[in-house]
């Protein structure tokens, strides 16, 4: 295929997040200008209707924010489940070799065994402790336990009034790696 081909290539990953990071950040500051102005504006009505009428429009919601600090291990578990619920819940085309490269990046090598063996004897994936992906998640401090640090992580299936909500303690050693993942606090 030469350039001039009308055939497209499928972008790789790596281009496809960073455009949807740029567009983001785009969007956010577009949204943001928007937010700012006054609660509601009157639109104009023609010279032709009757002036005793004016149409108001409600003022846009005010766009979310998520706020992050390198460093921080709350970030750094919310950046992980994020990008791995991202990589594991695109049904059209899950990103299989990403989720791998998420565990190798941000889990320690004994966990990511450990974390292996669980999951062949449980029959889902580990991180999620489920088979399907979480439509949301919260991630909460939960303090230090001696060198390492407790995060709290609230995921959210299904929608509606059908939620089911699945908590995990996930340990954070001091290099910033995940060291575990549990059911219950280790506090």
């Amino acid at each position: 295929m030469n350039r001039k081909s009308p055939a497209r290539r499928r972008p790789s990953s790596l281009r496809v997040a960073a455009a949807g990071l740029v567009l983001a950040v785009g969007l956010g500051v577009s949204a943001q200008g928007s937010a700012q102005a006054s609660v509601h504006t009157v639109a104009k009505v023609p010279a032709a209707a009757s002036k005793s009428v004016t149409a108001v429009k409600p003022a846009a919601a005010a766009p979310k924010s998520v706020t992050g600090t390198t460093g921080q291990v709350v970030t750094r578990v919310a950046d992980f489940y994020g990008a791995y619920i991202d990589a594991k819940g695109d049904y059209e085309n899950p990103d299989a070799a990403l989720a791998k490269a998420l565990r190798t990046h941000y889990l320690t090598p004994d966990f990511a065994k450990r974390l292996v063996a669980w999951e062949e004897k449980n029959g889902v994936d580990g991180v999620l402790r489920a088979q399907n992906v979480p439509t949301r998640w919260t991630v909460k401090d939960n303090g230090t336990l001696g060198h390492s640090h407790e995060v709290t992580v609230t995921l959210t299936f299904g929608s509606g009034r059908n939620t089911q909500e699945t908590k995990l303690f996930v340990l954070v050693e001091r290099y910033n790696h995940i060291s575990d993942i549990a059911t219950q606090s280790a506090h």
